[in-house]
């Protein structure tokens, strides 16, 4: 099946071709950096990264870019807040943010240029503009002429004149248009500015994304990703300098994540239901948030919750527990046996989720396909006295050869599980207010019962474990225990 995409440009599902065979030019709108990344960010960064790791598990050549955009008036303010420099501002959250992508398995882009390092290619792209007569200088401010361009509203569909008749903008007399936008801002007192052919000042946002994605990707390139939010105006804008700079098309694909609800409500700073990826990670393993982003297809929005986000934490406990299972069950079997057992299910089940994917990239269908594997390997674990151990050995690593497939696409269940299952416990004992060296003394002194023969005292520790919510699971590697509450 060829892989499709859905093209905002079009509004519908496209065979996707590249415009070099066998390689893919990708540009995704990156933060900008004057504050911690909300879940919003984790939604977008999630989706475009797991979107990358598939182009590349198909073969694709990727080159992806996505920027920082690290001057802008929120920093300006955040600097003035903090009484810092806007750059040290700027390079704090560049830091905070690679810490958040961390403990998400975002992978780092190929190339992740900064504003602030292509002053004179914005400058440069500016002159083109004016020079091709899109543009005009007001002032100290240069401005993009939107009735100069005849496309203007095509990737969001909107007319110009209706923007005009129901435009909410503020009355600036130096606009020609009111939907006129800004490519270059003259300096006010106190701000960061660069020397420019119009005095001093600074970059507008829309230009920044024009300049750093086709420096880097070309004229023309295939992919740009980004938030629904930014396909009006920031994506329209981009088309518009873009194709009036260099006088070709722009993009060929244009792909854009959903939003994140709270509770069924969009999320925001003014309805106090915000949350960003830090809270949230320093409260729930860190991966069942990439998870419960999986489980949403990326245009359609999705409903973060506790209650989500709890149940995305037992799946992620539940994949690492099987996978130690697993682990266990295989040893260090490297042979062959004539019969993987129910191999037509499972072979089913990995097609079915590339189907998933080459459908738009549709996760949340591919993650019960994934799923399902899970579900036979443990069906197979429960059963494994009616096999032979050969057989059983090789369809456990028939079967987790396949889950590392899926795994590495989404980005999830690639860690030691053992490593793993002793995280998700700490995360859900500091919740629960559980002090975790009380129950390993707890385990060692029914550990010390057990190997002095004394059953009774070891089933009375047991009790006492369970009422704290505690199950004790004994296994040829040791006892281990899990939070059931």
């Amino acid at each position: 099946m060829a892989l499709r995409v859905f093209n905002t440009i079009g509004g519908k599902k496209e065979e996707f071709v590249p415009i070099n065979p066998g390689e893919v030019r990708m540009y995704v709108c990156g933060v900008t950096v004057y504050d911690m990344c909300h879940i919003g960010h984790a939604r977008a960064y999630v989706a475009f990264d797991v979107i990358v790791r598939y182009l590349r598990y198909k073969g694709y050549r990727v080159k992806y870019v996505r920027n920082f955009t690290d001057v802008d008036d929120k920093i300006i303010k955040r600097a003035n807040e903090l009484s810092m420099r806007p750059e040290d501002v700027a390079n704090r959250y560049i830091q905070e943010f690679y810490t958040d992508m961390e403990s998400l398995n975002v992978m780092k882009a190929d190339i992740e240029p900064r504003v602030t390092e292509h002053i004179n290619d914005i400058i440069e792209m500016i002159k083109k503009i004016i020079d091709n007569g899109y543009a005009y200088v007001s002032g100290g401010d240069v401005y993009f002429s939107v009735e100069s361009f005849p496309g203007y509203g095509k990737l969001s569909g909107r007319r110009l004149d209706d923007m005009k008749a129901g435009a909410r903008v503020e009355v600036n007399e130096q606009k020609r248009h009111p939907m006129d936008f800004a490519l270059w801002k003259e300096s006010k007192p106190g701000e960061p500015y660069w020397e420019s052919p119009w005095g001093k000042g600074r970059p507008g946002w829309h230009i920044e994304c024009s300049v750093m994605s086709t420096k880097y990707l070309g004229n023309t390139f295939d992919i740009h990703g980004g938030g629904k939010d930014l396909i009006f105006p920031h994506h329209e804008n981009e088309i518009a300098q873009s194709e009036a700079a260099n006088k070709v098309k722009f993009v060929n694909y244009w792909l854009h994540n959903g939003f994140v609800n709270i509770n069924e409500e969009k999320m925001s700073k003014s309805l106090g239901n915000f949350f960003t990826i830090r809270e949230v990670t320093s409260k729930y393993y860190a991966e069942a948030l990439r998870y419960f982003m999986l489980g949403t297809h990326y245009r359609s929005p999705i409903n973060y919750s506790i209650d989500g986000i709890v149940e995305a934490e037992g799946r992620v406990e539940y994949y690492y527990s099987t996978l130690r299972e697993l682990n266990n069950a295989i040893g260090n079997f490297n042979g062959q046996a004539d019969k993987i057992i129910s191999k037509d299910e499972i072979d089913s089940n990995f097609n079915e989720f590339f189907e998933s994917m080459d459908d738009d990239f549709n996760t949340a269908k591919a993650l019960a396909n994934f799923s399902n594997l899970l579900r036979i390997a443990n069906d197979v674990l429960l059963k494994r006295g009616q096999y032979p151990k050969d057989v059983l050995k090789a369809s456990f690593s028939y079967i987790k050869d396949k889950l590392r497939i899926m795994s590495e696409i989404f980005g999830i269940m690639e860690k030691d599980p053992n490593i793993a299952l002793r995280d998700i416990t700490t995360m859900k004992a500091k919740r629960a207010g559980i002090d975790i060296d009380l129950v390993n003394r707890m385990i060692e002194e029914r550990a010390a019962a057990r190997k002095a023969k004394d059953f009774k005292k070891a089933d009375e520790v047991r009790n006492k474990l369970l009422e704290m919510g505690i199950t004790v699971m004994d296994t040829p590697e040791g006892t281990i225990w899990r939070i059931e509450r």
